[in-house]
């Protein structure tokens, strides 16, 4: 049975937050609250870690995880930037945004893509993650918590407690934030390429086309998005 923490969304308590990462050290999987939705998360070194959360989402090695910091320069560790990205990245950050972007050698070979060799990005506008990345020194390993074929395990089935007990034998830790389920995923913006291109549309659209415009660019959006 997880250990369920209540942290305030705004104002989490520091000794808790310590406590949390004393925990993150140890190999926990975290079931914790985002800008967006519910993420599965664990120290981004923790290999059995990563594994438990490919297990629980049913994912193989081609799936992006989400490698979340807590700024740019922390960005720039484990993704190659260049002026293009800088500036846009600049723009959009904290917010509810995952960029896909070249892996440095800082980023582990399971967070990888294995033909690409990209990885997805994230800085979360959330004081909880913000303060865990931080306290931590090091990223999280984030993707969205979802169970397929299970009623009430995901998050845009809008109980919140039918979903967080959903992972109670699955994870560690739940960090209940006691506030309602948001129902969208973050928006996903590959820069890899020429343009930018939108992968998947959430929150914070008109601040990502307000952006790409500002930086004299235009966001490709395939017809499938």
């Amino acid at each position: 049975m997880a250990e369920r923490v209540k942290l305030h969304p705004v104002t989490p308590h520091q000794k808790r937050i310590f406590e949390l990462v004393d925990l993150l050290r140890d190999n926990s999987v975290f079931l914790l609250p985002t800008d967006s939705q519910y993420a599965l998360a664990c120290d981004y070194q923790n290999k059995k870690g990563i594994e438990r959360i490919r297990k629980i989402r049913n994912l193989d090695q081609k799936d992006h995880l989400t490698v979340m910091c807590h700024s740019l320069q922390h960005v720039s560790t484990f993704a190659t930037l260049n002026d293009r990205n800088f500036k846009l990245i600049r723009r959009l950050i904290p917010g509810p945004f995952t960029f896909i972007l070249p892996a440095t050698r800082e980023v582990p070979r399971l967070l990888v893509h294995p033909k690409k060799r990209t990885v997805g990005i994230r800085v979360p506008d959330y004081p909880i993650c913000l303060n865990l990345i931080q306290t931590l020194n090091r990223p999280l390993l984030a993707i969205t918590a979802k169970l397929e074929g299970n009623e009430y395990a995901d998050p845009s089935s809008g109980d919140r407690e039918m979903f967080l007990s959903r992972f109670d034998h699955l994870v560690d830790v739940i960090i209940d934030n006691q506030q309602p389920l948001p129902d969208t995923e973050s928006t996903i913006v590959d820069l890899t390429g020429e343009v930018p291109e939108l992968v998947r549309e959430g929150p914070g659209m008109r601040k990502l086309q307000e952006a790409v415009a500002l930086e004299g660019e235009q966001l490709l959006i395939p017809s499938e998005v």
